[in-house]
Formats: C-alpha cells, sequence, structure tokens
C-alpha cells in the first residue's frame, strides 16, 4: 500500500515536470533546459511570498505561480525565439539560463535549506499507512492540471491552433494562426506546470538553490521513454518511472532510486530511440 501511494504522488510530481517539458517541445521543436528552474522558482516564490511578505498561502502560491509564467515567456521571447532556428544555440541559452537562475537563488537565499508551508498539515490514513495530507493533495492537483491541460487542447479553439502548428507550423502560420503568440502561451503554460509542481512539492521535498537540477534530468528521462512530443507518453514514463524508483527504494535503498531514470534512458536509447510514443507530435 505504501508504494502504491507513494509512486502515484511521485510519479504525479514527475508528470506535471515532464508534460511542460514536452509540450513546448511537442510546439516550437526546443528542449528547454531552463524548465527546472521553473520548478525552482515556483517553490522559492511561494517561500518569499509566506515568509518575507507574509502573504496567505493559495495567493502566495497563485502569485509565484503567475511570476514563473511571466518569466517564461520572458525567456521565449528574448532568448529563445531569435535562437529557434538552432537547436543547439536553444540548448545553450536555456542551460544559461538555468544557471543565471541558480546563482541568483544562491546570492539572495544562500545555500540553506528553505521550508516551504504545507496547504494540508494533517495526515491521512489509507489502508492503514499514514500519509501527508500534502502529498495528496499533490496527487490530486497534479490529475486535475493535466486533465485540463488534455481538454484545453483538444476542445477549444486555442488548443486547435496549438495542435495545427505542432503538425505543421509553416502551414498553420499560412491559415493566419499567430504562430509566435502560440509559442509564448506554450511557454507560459510549460512554466506554470512546473512551478505548480515546485508549489506542492516544496513542502515535503528540499528548497534550495540546485533543486532544479534533479527535475530537468527526471523530465528528460521521462520524455525519452516516453516519445519525445508525446504527452500520453510522457504521463506513461512518469507513472513507470516514479513506481520503479518507489519500488526500488522500498526494496533496496534510496541511494539507488536516481540511477532508475540514467539506466531507463539508456535502454530506450539503445532499444527504442524513439520511445513508446515516438511521433514528432503526438497529443
Amino acid at each position: 500500500m505504501e508504494i502504491l501511494i507513494y509512486g502515484a504522488v511521485t510519479s504525479a510530481i514527475y508528470a506535471m515536470l515532464a508534460v511542460g517539458f514536452t509540450l513546448i517541445f511537442g510546439v516550437a521543436r526546443v528542449l528547454n533546459l531552463a524548465h527546472g528552474s521553473f520548478y525552482a522558482l515556483g517553490a522559492y516564490g511561494t517561500y518569499v511570498g509566506t515568509g518575507v511578505l507574509g502573504l496567505p498561502l493559495w495567493l502566495a502560491a497563485l502569485m509565484a505561480i503567475a511570476f514563473v509564467a511571466a518569466f517564461g515567456v520572458i525567456v521565449e521571447k528574448v532568448l529563445v525565439r531569435p535562437l529557434r532556428h538552432s537547436q543547439l544555440g536553444v540548448l545553450m541559452i536555456t542551460l544559461a539560463v538555468s544557471l543565471v537562475v541558480e546563482q541568483a537563488l544562491f546570492l539572495i537565499f544562500g545555500s540553506e535549506y528553505r521550508n516551504v508551508p504545507a496547504f494540508i498539515d494533517a495526515k491521512v490514513s489509507l489502508g492503514g499507512v499514514d500519509v501527508a495530507g500534502q502529498r495528496l493533495l499533490t496527487l490530486l492537483v497534479a490529475v486535475v492540471s493535466i486533465s485540463a491541460l488534455y481538454l484545453f487542447i483538444q476542445r477549444t479553439r486555442l488548443g486547435s491552433a496549438i495542435l495545427a502548428i505542432s503538425q505543421d507550423a509553416e502551414a498553420a502560420k499560412y491559415m493566419g494562426i499567430p504562430s509566435d503568440r502560440i509559442f509564448s502561451l506554450v511557454m507560459a503554460i510549460s512554466a506554470a506546470l512546473a512551478a505548480l509542481a515546485g508549489v506542492l512539492a516544496g513542502p515535503f521535498l528540499s528548497v534550495q538553490p540546485s533543486m532544479h537540477l534533479l527535475p530537468i534530468v527526471k523530465a528528460f528521462a521521462i520524455v525519452i521513454v516516453g516519445g519525445l512530443g508525446s504527452i500520453p507518453g510522457s504521463i506513461l514514463a512518469a507513472l513507470m518511472l516514479g513506481y520503479a524508483e518507489t519500488l526500488v527504494a522500498y526494496l533496496v535503498s534510496t541511494s539507488w532510486t536516481e540511477i532508475v531514470s540514467v539506466l531507463a534512458t539508456l535502454l530506450m536509447l539503445v532499444f527504442r530511440p524513439a520511445g513508446f510514443f515516438g511521433k514528432r507530435a503526438a497529443f
């Protein structure tokens, strides 16, 4: 029961990170190495809002997510867009953004771990297992947010525009779809999802300046396993990776969990480089 519950929570966090990461690739064809920084800024933004500004937790969380979404749009417009024709250029500039954010957090907050308050402090008993309410809230919000994103893409006009650009950006542009605006919108959604993961996971995971490294490794491993550009593939891979790490942690040792994502990526690249749903854009 513990493996079932904690595996689901871990998978939910990974899914929020990976869906945003693969969404921006599926539409703009860029690998955003600054994605983990959005996660870190979400957690730190909530800390600043509650611990420094004294805001209510819900308001601090909303402000942090909105700030990160706006920051993502600025990064896309100012830094990524001029280099979109060059995959290597985008990789380098987003890596630079990630490093700048990390160093800025070091300078402002120091290397100490910060405590982000939880939305739910109480524990809930499920099948004889005591689970922190914050973890269950994380699982619930992840399911709702990813489902809402899927419905948005499939059922709205903006979603149709996103689908059109993901399939053929040039043809969509000739049909009058403003591709640059869609790219900015997708970056905002991607950044907001990562920030939401940071806000929800911050109370029970480490909040420190280098916390962006692990999420980007996990997200990259998940999209490789699931297939670049495939949201269903990312969700499936997040479930597989989350439960695999939980099993290893319970049956072997927590120190071995980090090798799971690396091993999964290596095996997938060797035996099926396209991933489970290896399409150029598979929403």
